[in-house]
């Protein structure tokens, strides 16, 4: 029975699970790698308003929770679990709730003081009733204990990455640069395009691949500062792309660069060094220790790491890699022992079989 009772858990996530970002992938990849180790797993699907939810949305929630049977492992996704404390805290003596941390929500770019001190309060009370709090990248398990998260409860589960095939890069006299990120204002393409238009030499042409949809006021001030800029026809604003067309993308570029102001971990610059790409990212989540290939790497890095919001040291960075060839081949080379060295899939959903064993044999609850 105890082994049974191991291998059922519910994954509670704010809209719909096939979300393309990083954190939906990271959730989805979790769920199959569970259910390849044998156990039973649910999913139950909330509004897409969280985390800011409506008054609907929450009372929805609220019988979500209710209709789950007693003493079972629910992994509520933190977008949703931080912004429903009173309905967490309900249910905190009857179900075994792990939090599943990818961002503390008060973290998000360009929150005014006042929101981001009520996301922080109401996602302290949240994570208080949690008898876990699995986070996906090393900056939020510092973070958590802001939270008055006790380290004991917090486990470190990171992404894994997919194996995939070197790319072939463009072959042709243009540079071909890589960008895959939602285009909303925390992912910096904002300080991309700037670093972009001060480098005088226009040998290169960048794909943006990531959603247009979900800030539509960020994408209409990004295209004009393109028009204002002169660079629409170096930049392809290509939206959210199906894995068939990202993996074409992926193949003809020579250089992946991420501009995020913030990243847990950062999911597209390890896919990035999966296919050898040189790499020129900010100074965000693991990006830098992948970059930089582990300690053990004496040989040279897979690229260029700039801090976060510096379109001038974003400039000097891209300008490098575009006009020097050799720089360019050296990083791929570091790129290409990095890519053997990357964590699998099946090893991060290992450890998150762990960490739900060990709260579904937790002799602490109920609490």
């Amino acid at each position: 029975t105890s082994h049974f009772a191991m291998s059922l858990a519910v994954f509670v996530v704010p809209g719909r699970l096939d979300t393309r970002t990083g954190g939906y992938e990271y959730d989805r990849r979790m769920i199959a790698g569970l259910r390849a180790r044998g156990w039973s797993v649910a999913v139950r699907e909330l509004h897409d308003s969280f985390p800011r939810p409506t008054q609907a949305a929450l009372d929805a929630a609220a019988r979500v929770l209710a209709a789950i049977p007693d003493a079972a492992t629910v992994v509520i996704d933190g977008l949703a679990l931080g912004a429903m404390p009173a309905e967490a805290e309900r249910e905190t003596s009857r179900l075994r709730l792990v939090a599943l941390v990818h961002m503390p929500l008060s973290s998000e770019t360009g929150l005014d003081r006042e929101t981001a001190a009520r996301f922080e309060r109401s996602e302290r009370r949240a994570l208080a009733a949690a008898v876990r709090v699995v986070v996906t990248g090393n900056d939020t398990v510092s973070a958590m204990e802001g939270y008055g998260v006790d380290r004991g409860r917090v486990v470190l589960v990171e992404p894994g990455t997919d194996r995939a095939p070197l790319a072939h890069g463009s072959g042709g006299p243009m540079i071909e640069l890589l960008s895959v990120a939602t285009l909303n204002a925390g992912k910096g393409h904002e300080f991309l395009f700037r670093a972009l238009a001060m480098i005088p030499q226009r040998n290169w042409h960048l794909t943006c691949a990531g959603s247009l949809e979900r800030d539509p006021p960020t994408v209409e001030r990004l295209r004009a500062q393109l028009l204002a800029d002169g660079l629409e026809d170096r930049v392809s604003l290509v939206g959210e792309l199906d894995a068939r067309a990202l993996s074409a993308c992926y193949d003809r570029a020579d250089v992946f660069v991420s501009a995020s102001l913030s990243e847990t971990y950062g999911m597209a610059v390890a896919e990035a060094l999966a296919r050898g790409l040189p790499v020129v990212c900010t100074d965000t989540g693991a990006a830098p220790g992948l970059v930089a290939g582990g300690p053990t790497d004496g040989e040279g890095r897979a690229g260029m790491v700039v801090p976060p919001g510096n379109a001038e040291a974003l400039s000097a960075a891209l300008e490098a890699v575009i006009h020097n060839t050799d720089l360019r081949e050296g990083f791929a080379a570091a790129a290409r022992r990095v890519r053997e060295r990357l964590p699998s899939w099946e090893e991060a959903s290992s450890k998150m079989a762990a960490a739900l064993e060990r709260v579904s044999t937790d002799g602490r609850f109920p609490l």
